[in-house]
């Protein structure tokens, strides 16, 4: 099952260690006694738009896009090593076997005393999933989750609960998801303002799927105009029978405690939640799975044909079982594609090697389909910064094949003799899933994922800080060499001849920062001479 264990000595816990593994059908590397180690933060990625950061104790913020579209609050790092109890996954399990009841509440660390606990945390090599994991030696149970991510579903956090012990066992469960942020959150006044916030949300069930809509009940906005709030951020529960479901955290200490709980069905003016109440039964030997699903911006139609879709929630379980394994499966050929893949002798040194060249994309993208263009993007991208260009060689840009290599697009534009429009072509670089880069630990870095125009077709995109991206354009070039030269015309034509560049690179163009006197991260750009050597 190991084939390799490494040590991690920074820690000082001798019971701390890591090791790659064979885990749900895939490889991880885990850290065994991970909550003896200081909190720490790790980005869980995807193959499209989805971002998720989450602390070593549980807390996390995530969301699609850009934190303008979030699904948990984006905070600063420290804020979210300390959110686990408030935001994101909480689950308390009423166990009962031979007569006895115990209380377990897994990965709140304020209940370390109770029982002998180990604690693991695992990730997949390829990055895009997470599992925590708690196994309490004295009640023979362990409770993991993991996160992954579906295209079309959103996130999914599936849970399971397994009896090691050599007797049968009831459990009550509440398991579920807090401080879920409703849709059209803007990202300064839920960091600003939260508390006004609060006062907009607008929660509701749908009793008979069991789908809850997390809504503004109106826009927020202090001005005498009407503002609707039209899109709704989901959740919904798959893998139990019958669940009541709570929309807030306002009876979770009364289960605690030992009470029942009322499902709630419309809730306003507080933090939407989803948590679902059940019991299941767990044979000795045996596990019990479950999952909740939620996502961000449905429209109504969206919704309306969710609902419609949980109405046989089987297909809905296989339907995100199979997104997921085609977002897995992509996001390994985007990596193959841009040489991350290697073999040798130490596991450790080939997946390091994949989790820079993971992170090397992540910010500044990858070739879209090798040393093919498509003629419709670079016409496009002609049109965008000439149009005089553009109109004189319309005939020529419309007659380019669907797509075509690097090298025939080249030897046309040479045969028009225009400089210009070769100028143009010299520097087109068509990327995708480059970004911005950020995380909440560098709030003023900023990121946005786009992948698809507003016609839903795939966009051939980039942006990021000048330095960063083309830091990471130089090691993608030594996977395709024949983009040197454009990534290069690229670099020199942002460059002043002063020796300045601009803050930021995006597809579209160069982006200048307008300085702020009285804010010290904020300047003209960058003084390239170390870069242009």
């Amino acid at each position: 099952m190991v084939s390799s264990v490494l040590n991690i000595e920074s820690t000082g816990s001798a019971g701390v260690s890591g090791e790659f593994v064979d885990f749900a059908g895939e490889r991880y590397y885990a850290i065994r006694n991970v909550d003896n180690m200081g909190p720490f933060f790790i980005s869980v990625i995807s193959n499209v738009d989805h971002w998720l950061f989450v602390s070593s104790t549980g807390g996390l913020t995530a969301g699609r896009v850009s934190p303008e579209t979030a699904l948990f609050p984006y905070v600063t790092v420290d804020k979210i090593h300390e959110s686990g109890l408030h935001t994101g996954p909480r689950t308390i399990l009423r166990i009962s076997a031979d007569g006895d009841r115990n209380d377990w509440e897994p990965f709140n660390r304020e209940h370390d005393d109770r029982y002998e606990i180990s604690r693991n945390l695992y990730k997949n090599t390829l990055g895009n999933k997470i599992c925590f994991e708690e196994i309490n030696h004295d009640l023979g149970l362990e409770f993991r989750y993991t996160w992954a991510t579906s295209d079309l579903y959103g996130f999914t956090r599936r849970c399971e609960l397994s009896n090691t012990a050599k007797r049968d066992i009831s459990v009550e469960l509440l398991d579920g998801l807090q401080n879920i942020l409703p849709a059209g959150t803007p990202r300064f006044t839920q960091t600003n303002s939260s508390n006004l916030v609060d006062a907009y949300k607008w929660t509701e069930l749908d009793e008979s799927t069991g789908l809850a809509l997390f809504t503004l009940y109106s826009g927020i906005t202090d001005r005498a105009e009407p503002c609707e709030s039209l899109r709704a951020n989901t959740a919904y529960s798959l893998g139990l029978d019958n669940p009541t479901v709570l929309l807030s955290s306002d009876q979770v200490n009364a289960f605690r405690h030992g009470a029942s709980v009322d499902q709630e069905a419309h809730r306003r003016g507080i933090r939407g939640a989803y948590f679902v109440n059940a019991s299941v039964d767990v044979p000795a030997g045996a596990a019990h799975s479950w999952q909740i699903v939620t996502n961000i911006e449905q429209t109504q139609a969206q919704v309306i044909e969710l609902r419609q879709q949980l109405g046989n929630p089987g297909d809905v379980a296989s339907a995100i079982e199979q997104s997921v394994t085609r977002g897995t499966d992509d996001l390994a050929r985007i990596m193959a594609g841009s040489d991350a893949f290697q073999l040798t002798a130490e596991e450790n040194v080939s997946v390091h090697h994949y989790a820079n060249v993971l992170f090397n994309v992540l910010r500044g993208g990858f070739f879209n389909d090798q040393y093919r263009v498509s003629a419709r993007d670079f016409r496009d991208t002609i049109r965008l910064f000439n149009k005089d260009v553009f109109a004189r060689n319309r005939e020529t840009l419309e007659g380019l094949a669907e797509e075509l290599s690097i090298s025939a697009l080249r030897e046309t534009v040479a045969a028009t003799g225009d400089a210009q429009l070769m100028r143009l072509t010299g520097e087109y670089l068509p990327i995708r899933f480059g970004r911005r880069h950020g995380d909440p630990s560098r709030p003023w870095n900023q990121f946005a994922i786009h992948l698809r125009d507003r016609f839903g077709n795939p966009l051939l995109s980039y942006e990021g800080n000048w330095r960063d991206i083309f830091q990471n354009w130089e090691a993608l070039a030594f996977s395709y060499p024949e983009f040197v030269e454009n990534i290069i015309a690229k670099f020199v034509n942002a460059s002043t001849i002063d020796g300045y560049n601009p803050y930021r690179i995006t597809k579209e163009g160069i982006d200048w920062e307008v300085e702020e006197p009285d804010n010290p991260w904020s300047y003209i750009g960058y003084w390239g001479d170390h870069q242009i050597i």
